[in-house]
């Protein structure tokens, strides 16, 4: 039979957890017989010829159960059912679709999150005007009356606010010292330096007086920007303390310009501190950092490109 939608998938998908799968290649096995798909069917590849349509509608269920919280993934390609899951499945619904998701406040807010994007400025000015996180609204889901272009834009909205979870997870498992390498491998991409990563580097791990690290704002090293990067859990908020000590740190150092950047998010108290000192200090949250990494290829690759033609008038013009 033809390969069922992602959302016909959450309910058997979430019941194979129940049952002890522990990643979705152990669910496509059980899928596909499940719904009686051929051979050739589940050899169906996306257009991208990585993946076939049937994994990827088994991870996209498996992606918006995790997102509404019946599935967690305490580490890369693991996932287990939580108590919320039990209780969904305890209480026998015939299906699971997103219309049911959106009884849960998580996947509301991750469907909110998911139809913006952090705002990332190529030259991430250090301006006091500019720490706060901008979004752009975007149509809220592919529901009918979208032209192919707005459906493309907003499946791409989508797609990376998945992306850009996964990045944070990634990152909150890393070596603190690896981290701050990432943080100068960003801003070496986005042109700091020069680009060159030789102008960039890392404090010692001890004694760093606050400053994790130092890159140059241009390539003749003019001036330097000073960086904090923390791992932080993403219910955590980088308060006014935090950054009163880095302002701190970067007055010992003579310094003007710094970065913080964290995984997790900013107080308003802080954010509006930071708008009243002299140091020019630009904030990065983790939605934006993941964003900014994106933009910049840095920790990420191109999966599939789709080129959009259109008529070239010139070439049918008459001579």
């Amino acid at each position: 039979m033809p390969i069922p939608d992602y959302e016909t998938f959450m309910l058997p998908v979430l019941k194979l957890f129940a049952a002890g799968a522990k990643n979705v290649a152990e669910c496509v096995p059980r899928l596909k017989e499940e719904y009686d798909i051929s051979d050739d069917e589940a050899a169906e590849l996306l257009p991208s010829g990585r993946v076939t349509v049937l994994q990827s509608r088994a991870h996209w269920a498996r992606t918006y159960l995790s997102k509404a919280g019946l599935l967690e993934s305490p580490k890369r390609n693991l996932h287990v059912i939580t108590d919320k899951g039990r209780e969904v499945l305890a209480s026998n619904p015939d299906r699971i679709d997103n219309a049911f998701l959106d009884s849960f406040e998580g996947f509301r807010e991750w469907r909110t999150r998911a139809t913006s994007e952090p705002s990332a400025s190529p030259e991430l000015p250090l301006d006091h005007s500019k720490t706060h996180q901008i979004t752009s609204p975007i149509p809220r889901s592919l529901e009918a009356g979208l032209t192919p272009e707005d459906a493309m834009a907003a499946a791409h909205k989508v797609m990376n606010a998945a992306l850009r979870d996964d990045l944070l997870a990634l990152m909150q498992s890393m070596d603190p010292i690896r981290f701050e390498r990432l943080i100068l491998d960003l801003l070496a991409a986005m042109g700091y330096g020069g680009g060159d990563l030789g102008n960039g580097r890392l404090t010692r791990a001890t004694g760093d007086g606050g400053i994790d690290g130092v890159i140059d704002e241009d390539a003749l090293g003019l001036d330097a920007v000073y960086i904090q990067a923390k791992r932080y859990e993403q219910s955590y908020k980088v308060g006014r303390p935090d950054l009163q000590r880095f302002v701190g740190s970067l007055t010992g150092e003579g310094a003007t310009k710094g970065v913080f950047v964290t995984t997790s998010d900013f107080s308003r108290d802080a954010v509006l501190y930071v708008e009243k000192v002299q140091h020019r200090i630009r904030l990065i949250n983790g939605q934006q950092l993941a964003g900014l990494m994106i933009q910049y290829g840095v920790g990420v690759r191109a999966r599939s490109t789709y080129t959009i033609n259109s008529v070239d008038e010139d070439y049918f013009a008459e001579g």
